[in-house]
């Protein structure tokens, strides 16, 4: 009997870890907490879960992860915004601007934003919660979302979600059934991108109007990245670096005493000047260009990069971001900066070479997020599932082709007359520089009668501005005031 019955509780043990181990593809749980933002003692609704993606058919082929805070206590849920929150990658989970930015919990970090232990989180205390309403989206194979097999147990074509296009799309529609399933027709509506983020809002704003008739205020674009400028050829390109040169290298204080003992926000408009108006057409001419012209360029260049003049001429004006990264503090320290935040160091293997082993500053972020949104999900979220949380997920191949996403900012913005545009991007972002957002607003709308619907706010830190204490509350700051701009007031919307 006594064998019988272990026989019987091993048997039982075994079925309880025989279960496959899969997502469920509609689900929701809701918790309720509270907290203090900007003085304010406020209560919130967290629902965290699962809805579907629908084939052509109205089968799931997908199901995205997704954490829906809503403040309590609110008389007037129609004119509350709604903020559609979405990170990049591509292949990124929604979870950087979640528990480190617009969130109401965000990380056990310093105020310069490094990891500490215990990790963990904490209430944020500069959440636009007292404002808006905030879901955090993940796209296919981010977070815990990903692919439902049919019933013949086959996944659909990944062509269908991974790429510019079929991103959009999908997630177009996904937010029509999130926007219906909570009666959020009525809201004011905003989507804010973060890094690749920045391409999928800009086609989203166009998307959601001409195929979903769903009208935004705001597009918020968080240190974007803009392909449509990277693919644009070397001499646009290339010379609207060098005022993030000039940035990382005011920071490690490398630059001449003229510059250096200036303020960074008084030296920049100097250097994107020049940028522009020198840079840009010497390295047009390429290979003919003069002697002189090529030596004056190059030291100016040295003055404003803290780089060599020799350096500079070896790459034929061309100096490629990743070779800045490994070389600026090579006979200062030997060490490395950051590609996404050049404040942070690094050390390699050796001195010598011409990019760096590893970017410092993704391993520090992932050092203290991974275990905090585990953990956060799990135990404050009460959403459990076996299912891996992707950090980054595969996403590949990436269909970059047919990138119209800036033209269908242009087009929302010009249909729409409340649509404004915010966009936010750190100084020392090496990876989608500030000087490159700011370019790429400057084409959106060749007309220019647009330009005064769009906004720049730049920040002394890098691709995730809001890690650094000071600029988490600045940023937040600035979100609340574009929603307030932003607002209609009761205005109709037409051109006078």
């Amino acid at each position: 009997m006594k064998y019988l019955l272990s026989f019987i509780l091993c048997l039982g043990t075994i079925a309880s870890y025989s279960q496959s181990r899969t997502i469920p593809v509609d689900t929701l749980v809701k918790t309720t907490h509270n907290t203090t933002i900007k003085g304010q003692s406020l209560s919130y609704t967290a629902e965290t879960g699962t809805q579907p993606v629908w084939d052509k058919n109205g089968d799931p082929m997908a199901t995205l992860f997704y954490t829906y805070y809503t403040r309590d206590n609110v008389k007037d849920r129609a004119n509350r915004p709604l903020i559609i929150s979405f990170n990049g990658g591509p292949g990124s989970a929604s979870v950087w601007m979640h528990v480190a930015y617009t969130g109401p919990r965000i990380l056990n970090i310093d105020e310069e934003g490094y990891p500490v232990q215990p990790y963990g989180f904490r209430d944020n205390p500069n959440s636009i919660i007292d404002v808006a309403d905030i879901v955090f989206v993940n796209p296919v194979n981010t977070g815990y979302s990903r692919m439902i097999a049919d019933e013949e147990n086959k996944m659909p074509e990944k062509k269908l979600f991974f790429g510019i296009n079929a991103d959009i799309k999908y997630l177009a529609e996904w937010v029509n059934t999130f926007v219906s399933r909570h009666n959020r027709w009525e809201s004011p509506k905003y989507i804010i991108g973060e890094s690749y983020g920045g391409t999928r809002v800009m086609g989203l704003a166009q998307e959601l109007q001409s195929s979903q008739w769903m009208y935004l205020n705001g597009v918020i674009l968080v240190s974007p990245a803009d392909y449509k400028l990277y693919s644009t050829g070397q001499p646009i390109y290339s010379a609207i670096n060098l005022p993030y040169f000039t940035a990382a290298a005011w920071h490690h204080k490398v630059l001449p005493p003229a510059l250096q003992n200036k303020d960074l926000t008084d030296i920049l408009p100097e250097v994107e000047d020049y940028a522009i108006n020198v840079l840009m057409p010497a390295l047009a001419k390429g290979g003919f260009i003069s002697e002189a012209e090529k030596n004056s360029v190059a030291e100016k260049m040295a003055y404003y990069s803290g780089l060599s003049k020799k350096v500079i001429i070896q790459h034929n004006l061309d100096v490629p971001t990743s070779f800045f990264w490994k070389e600026l503090l090579r006979d200062e320290t030997g060490q490395t900066i950051g590609r996404l935040d050049s404040r942070y160091l690094g050390i390699d293997k050796i001195e010598a070479g011409t990019r760096p082993d590893y970017s410092p500053e993704l391993s520090s972020w992932l050092h203290s997020f991974t275990p905090a949104i585990n953990h956060y999900i799990k135990t404050e979220l009460n959403f459990t599932t076996d299912i891996k949380y992707n950090m980054f997920g595969d996403v590949h191949p990436w269909d970059r082709e047919n990138n119209n996403t800036r033209e269908d900012l242009r087009k929302a913005m010009a249909t729409n007359p409340y649509l404004q545009v915010l966009n936010q991007s750190g100084y020392y972002d090496g990876a989608t520089t500030y000087f490159a957002a700011k370019y790429s607003l400057s084409q959106i709308d060749p007309s220019g009668k647009m330009k005064d619907r769009m906004t720049f706010k730049g920040y002394r830190s890098g691709h995730m501005m809001y890690l650094r204490n000071e600029d988490l509350i600045k940023a937040n700051d600035d979100l609340r005031d574009f929603i307030e701009a932003s607002s209609t007031k009761g205005k109709p919307a037409k051109y006078e």
